[in-house]
């Protein structure tokens, strides 16, 4: 029997646990916590690493006004976004494909290589959660108790016909992934914001919706979560009359009316507010209660939009999923660029700013111990509870704080 402990969960900017109001079950709510065998006693948890992440994310969307996922492709960047509180990791295939590849998001990658990404993904969050939760008491670090985000993964177009569907959703329901969009394009695909895009036929994407919620639902989880997306707004090719708006409204009626999509979602060409609520008002003439999915995506110039969307608007008209795509990829574009500039005009001196700036007193980087961040305490603690000597945490020489992480 595990031991259970009810904890108070902080309000939006505390401390001491690490949630806000990103954090799943709300500020101030409480937070359950348990033990596990892969912690020293004494060391917990929150009981929410048992719920799967379908059946999580399904309950946010259900109780939140939209769920909000910022875009990441590797590991690192999914546990940044836990650390800080969000409530669901999207991860990227665009960003997948300039991270790992180097290249555009035209299906450039094949399924099992994006579907490893995800899966690694997800594995490091459940690991984090307990690097987090062990703390570094050597140097007055309190354990912080992260809730795990269901991480939502782009499937594209579904890398073939169904039955390469059939085998992308058993390597990411299996993965532990929490939800996959699907998109109605002709292979190869290419990013919603590139031109040439052409559809195929409505009845064979909602082919792919129905095999994709077969294999999830044979392998015992009738939670998984299935977006459909449809480029028909901005397609110059399609087999139906349809185009423009009635092409993606048409689209988006189908996918609702195979009763498989949980959400739909619509590319956007631009910033524009106009058309959003267009196709939503039009979508919720038949299914009042249909929930969308938005990209806010980095493709548009939200710096010269007078009066951008917000995340609160969207989700008032029914947007229950929103994201931005390359948000992780652009950061870390702009971060690693500002470094290099700085040492290839200072050298050694432009390093030493950014130390300078990761542990200013009363900031959050939670990287600038990269031993902690990774869990070097937490692989301590465990060696020894296993009685692995050679993992304890001995120095010949005593290292002061003030020199070393």
């Amino acid at each position: 029997m595990s031991e259970t402990t009810t904890i108070d969960r902080p309000g939006a900017g505390q401390s001491g646990d690490g949630i806000g109001d990103q954090g799943g079950g709300g500020a101030g709510s409480p937070l359950e916590l348990r033990s596990t065998p892969l912690l020293p006693d004494g060391y917990q948890v929150p009981a929410s690493r048992w719920t799967h992440p379908s059946t999580r994310m399904r309950e946010l969307l259900r109780t939140e006004p939209y769920l909000f996922g910022p875009g990441v492709y590797d590991p690192m960047g999914a546990q940044l976004v836990m650390y800080h509180g969000y409530k669901a990791v999207y991860f990227s295939g665009y960003s997948f494909a300039i991270g790992h590849l180097g290249t555009t998001d035209m299906d450039l990658y094949a399924n099992v290589e994006i579907a490893d990404g995800a899966r690694r993904t997800v594995s490091a969050l459940r690991k984090f959660q307990l690097t987090m939760a062990v703390g570094e008491a050597d140097k007055g670090v309190a354990p912080r108790h992260l809730e795990i985000p269901p991480v939502i993964v782009d499937m594209d177009a579904g890398y073939g016909n169904i039955f390469n569907v059939q085998r992308t959703t058993e390597l990411y329901v299996n993965a532990g992934i929490a939800a996959a969009h699907i998109e109605d394009q002709v292979l190869p695909k290419r990013c919603g914001h590139i031109g040439g895009k052409a559809l195929v036929p409505a009845n064979e994407m909602v082919g792919k919706l129905r095999i994709a919620r077969a294999v999830a639902n044979d392998l015992g989880n009738r939670d998984f979560v299935i977006i459909a997306r449809t480029d028909g707004l901005s397609a110059i090719d399609a087999p139906q009359a349809e185009r423009g708006m009635a092409l993606a409204v048409d689209r988006g009626l189908r996918y609702l009316d195979s009763g498989v999509a949980d959400l739909v979602w619509c590319e956007f060409p631009t910033s524009d507010r106009g058309p959003v609520e267009e196709w939503a008002g039009e979508m919720r003439k038949r299914f009042p209660e249909a929930r969308f999915a938005f990209n806010w995506s980095s493709s548009f110039k939200w710096f010269n939009d007078a009066d951008p969307i917000t995340f609160a608007q969207l989700g008032e008209m029914g947007f229950g999923f929103i994201f931005i795509t390359l948000g992780g990829q652009h950061a870390m574009g702009h971060g690693l660029s500002v470094l290099l500039q700085a040492m290839a005009e200072k050298q050694e001196q432009g390093y030493i700013e950014l130390q300078r700036k990761e542990w200013e007193q009363g900031t959050d980087f939670p990287t600038q111990s990269h031993h902690r961040f990774s869990g070097v305490p937490y692989h301590h603690l465990v060696g020894e509870m296993y009685d692995s000597a050679r993992l304890g945490k001995g120095f010949a020489d005593h290292l002061p704080d003030d020199k070393v992480v």
